[in-house]
Formats: C-alpha cells, structure tokens, sequence
C-alpha cells in the first residue's frame, strides 16, 4: 500500500471540506431524511467516483490509502458501498471459494460503515456485498467481526446478512460470481509487492493477476515500474519461479525505455542462473495467453532486443526464429523453411512448439478475425484472378494454413484454424443470403472442396451445412 500523491490528497482535503460547508448537508442534517442524504451523494459522489477512477488509471498501488481515507467521518459515509464493494473483490478466493487469507481491509471499511451516523440510508446498499464477503470469510473471523460492533441494531443486521444457503459450494461460487460480472467495467484492482521470500509465497498470485490485468487492458503502468525493479532487484528472488514469472511480464509488457541496460543485464543472468529457465519460460507463456495475453510482435521483439547473443540457448533460437517470422512475415518462405527446421527440432508436444504453434496462429488469428465478409477471397482465392500478383495474394492463406498444419502435424492447432474458419465462414452465410450469388457459390466451393481435405469436417456434415431447407406451408406440421 503506497502513500497517496500529495496532488490527491489536496484534491480529497478539498472535496472534504466543501462537504461540510455545503447547503445539502446542512438540510440533511437539520431534517435527516433520506430524500436529503440522498442529495448529498447525487452532489458529490460522482467527484469522488472521477478522483477514484484517475488514481486507479494512473496509481492503481494507491487505491487501498484512497479508500482508507474516504472512511474519516466528514465524507459521510459517501461512496462507501463500491468501496465495500472493491474490498470484498479484491481479495483472493481459493478453489472452494473462500479468502485465501483473511481481508482486512474489508473489516476496516464494515467497521467505519458501523460507526457511520448515516448507517441507516447506507445499509440499502451494502447487503449483497455483506453477503458475499462473509460467505467467503470463516465463521469464525465473521464472528469476530460482529462482536466488535456495539450498535445493537447495526449487529443485528450484519448477523442477518449470514445467509445459510452460501455454505455450499455450488451456491456460494453461483453468488460470486454473478456478483463479480456486475463489477466488471470498476477499475478496482490492486496489490502489495512481496518484500520476503514469505511473502513472496503468499502474496504473488494476486500480485501477478493484478499485473495481468493492467497488461490486458492496456492501463497506464508507469507508476508500477519502480516496485516492480525493486522484486527484480531483490537477490533472495532471484533464483525463485515466481521471480522469472515477473521478469517474463516486465520484458515482455512493459516499456524499457531509461533502464534498457539494467534490464539486459537482469534477464540475461536469470538466463544462466534460474534452473531450468528455458522451460519454465515457455511453459509461462502459455499460461499468460491463456489468461488473454497476447504472444505479439511487439511482446516478442520487446524480449529479442534483450537477449545476448553469445549465450546460444533455445530462448535465443527462439527469439532469432520469431524476429524472421514477424519482420519478413508468417507465409514468406524463409519463415516457413525456418519453422519447419526449428520445429523438427524440438519435441512436438514440447512448451517450446506449443508456443510456436500458438504464434503462427495468432497471426492467422489476427488476419481473420477481422477480415470484412466481402475480402473472403483473401482467405478462399479465386478462379477470377486479375493478375499473377493478385493469385498469390488470393491463394496464400489457405495455402499457407495447409503448409503449416503440415509442419506441425498437430490435431489442437488444426482445430483452433477450423474453429477460425468456421466463424469467418458463418459471417458470411448471414451475409450471402442470395444462394445463387457468386459470393454464396464461392464460400460453399471452398469450404467443400477444403474442410473435408484437412479433417474439418466429413462430406456429409458440408453438405448439410449448406443444405437449403424447405419451408413448410402454412397449415402442415
């Protein structure tokens, strides 16, 4: 948790003491309806909810210090239902859907919401997430928690808010997890940087999601880059999985720009130091495009650039071969003669070739899922060509998918194209609806004439696929 900028701490004085000098509380606090407490959050909420969203763009390590902040008594109880919100989603939850470790900051904000002199207009607001934060606790810490509040009626109501039904598992993980859909547009996430190896333990899983996160969604991570030379740096790191899943992150994701030498130096002397560091680097990088990071140029040159050349090992071999299939191109003949001998050495089950694989796809991905309906002959060719350079151009695509299923001889990556291809050759059914039209003919010839050739489909799964089907006339069954 870092201290918060002085330029927000100024802005939350501020806000804070217009609050209290403001025309709505001071009806609020004469009448103490909820028409009038009510007005007060339609006043100011919104400008806490701006100050929130800037912090968490721009200082995400400083969110916990903000919410903290907003529980002093003279901001009313005011945004305090997302803050209790965030707290209860922040934490952790392991495969039985209960916190890995227990959420204090959660505690701290029920108990601030307890003390509140506006509990009784903010308690509408905070049921589900009271619900939900305790079926994720023990009993015995929610007990705890309870105990500690002496307002008998605000302890009756967090006592009611055990809901019996979220002992079971299938119910509890249903209940989370509609829950969590409805925050899925709040920028809330955050983490603490582990400064022990025991913390190191304890702590880097949800480190290492928060940091997915912002690399996922494209967030602003300058603030971030001190901590994070500070793990790197940090010798008794050094020699941990969990450091080298860091460093992949950081050379792959982030900018270098100002320490390109201490960066170079830091990932070339886990290169040599880290056991087994060529497979565990491989075996990340599926695991971090499964979690919807992509294996791109630009990650993968970001890396290139770093490496020494002297040091020959499979990352090295790797990264050469990559920096040919980006730089000349996935279907130009240098790259696929490159491929083909790299692959041919490695086993084909290997992380290394499944991460190969995984990088010619996403480029036949990319080219796909985004091509318009009306360019399909990109992908299908045609019998209608105006020149000779047009002809390689039509036929490449297909052609190139045949030449590398042919090089990788792998039943998954056949199926992640077909499942490409299929959606692309879906677009433009509900495109063509004229079945005469060329258009329609030339879709129907390729996906024939193709998908049974490459196992996609059997003769009769494409004949009913483009099947017309009758329509009945009124009055038959």
């Amino acid at each position: 948790m870092e201290k918060l900028e002085q330029k927000y701490q100024i802005e939350l004085d501020s806000l804070r003491g217009t609050i209290q000098s403001s025309d709505v509380l001071a009806t609020y606090l004469d009448d103490e309806e909820e028409t009038s407490y009510q007005a007060i959050r339609d006043a100011f909420e919104p400008e806490i909810e701006a100050l929130y969203e800037r912090v968490a763009e721009n200082h995400p390590l400083q969110l916990t210090t903000l919410e903290t902040a907003l529980l002093h008594t003279e901001f009313e109880g005011l945004y305090l239902p997302k803050v209790l919100g965030f707290s209860v989603l922040r934490g952790e939850i392991d495969s039985e859907y209960h916190y890995k470790r227990p959420q204090d900051h959660f505690k701290e904000v029920l108990l601030a919401l307890a003390n509140s002199s506006n509990f009784e207009w903010i308690k509408n607001k905070i049921g589900q997430s009271c619900q939900i934060g305790f079926s994720l606790s023990s009993e015995i810490w929610v007990s705890n928690l309870i105990n500690q509040v002496e307002n008998k009626k605000i302890k009756h109501f967090y006592e009611s808010m055990i809901n019996d039904k979220f002992r079971v598992l299938s119910a509890r993980k249903a209940a989370y997890d509609g829950y969590y859909r409805q925050f899925t547009h709040h920028n809330y996430h955050s983490a603490d940087f582990p400064k022990t190896i025991g913390e190191l333990k304890t702590l880097f899983s949800s480190l290492e999601k928060f940091i997915q996160y912002r690399i996922k969604f494209s967030k602003n991570n300058l603030s971030l880059l001190p901590s994070i030379k500070e793990f790197l740096n940090n010798e008794a790191f050094k020699k941990e999985e969990e450091y080298l899943k860091m460093l992949i992150l950081f050379s792959r994701y982030f900018p270098h720009d100002g320490h390109e030498d201490w960066i170079k130096a830091t990932i070339n002397h886990a290169r040599t130091n880290i056991p087994d560091c060529n497979e565990m680097y491989f075996k990340y990088l599926l695991e971090i495009e499964e979690k919807g990071l992509k294996l791109d140029k630009d990650s993968d040159l970001n890396v290139q650039k770093l490496l020494d050349p002297s040091l020959q090992d499979d990352l090295m071999r790797y990264s050469s071969l990559i920096e040919v299939i980006h730089q000349k191109g996935y279907i130009h003949e240098d790259a696929i003669e490159a491929t083909r001998v790299f692959y041919e050495n490695h086993e084909g089950l290997s992380n290394i070739n499944e991460s190969l694989r995984h990088t010619i796809y996403g480029h036949f991905e990319k080219l796909i899922a985004n091509l318009p309906v009306e360019d399909y002959k990109v992908l299908t060719g045609s019998e209608h060509k105006k020149s000779e350079e047009d002809a390689v151009r039509d036929e490449s695509i297909a052609r190139f998918m045949k030449l590398y299923m042919e090089i990788f001889a792998n039943q998954e990556f056949n199926i992640r194209l077909r499942d490409l291809l299929m959606a692309f050759v879906n677009k433009c059914l509900k495109s063509f609806t004229d079945k005469r039209s060329a258009h329609y003919q030339d879709v129907k010839h390729f996906v024939m004439d193709k998908f049974p050739e490459w196992g996609f489909m059997k003769e009769k799964e494409v004949a009913e696929l483009f099947k017309t089907r009758r329509k009945r006339k009124p009055g038959k069954p």
